[in-house]
């Protein structure tokens, strides 16, 4: 995966991945990611969430915004063990 950036220094429209530990999930499909510049939501589309409240990962995905807030629309993850976990899916 490529660098990763701080949650807090997100940018609307860019490709970015990011580490941190899953603080809450929101939804089936959402998870809030916390890192020690603050949180943003994680829509992994049409699916359960595949990870567990505490857990530490790395995502990589498309910033976009959701109700003026940004959220990242995750395209991979990886667990902390390696293993990755990809998100097969379009936002058209």
């Amino acid at each position: 995966m490529a660098n990763t950036v701080a949650i807090g220094d997100l940018q609307y429209g860019s490709t970015a991945t990011i580490s941190g530990v899953v603080d809450r999930i929101t939804d089936e499909d959402e998870f809030r990611l916390r890192d020690d510049s603050g949180s943003v939501l994680v829509y992994i589309g049409p699916g359960i969430v595949p990870f567990d409240m505490g857990e530490a990962i790395t995502v990589s995905g498309i910033v976009d915004r959701d109700f003026g807030r940004l959220e990242l629309y995750a395209r991979q993850a990886t667990r902390a063990d390696g293993t990755e976990v990809t998100f097969d899916h379009r936002y058209d």
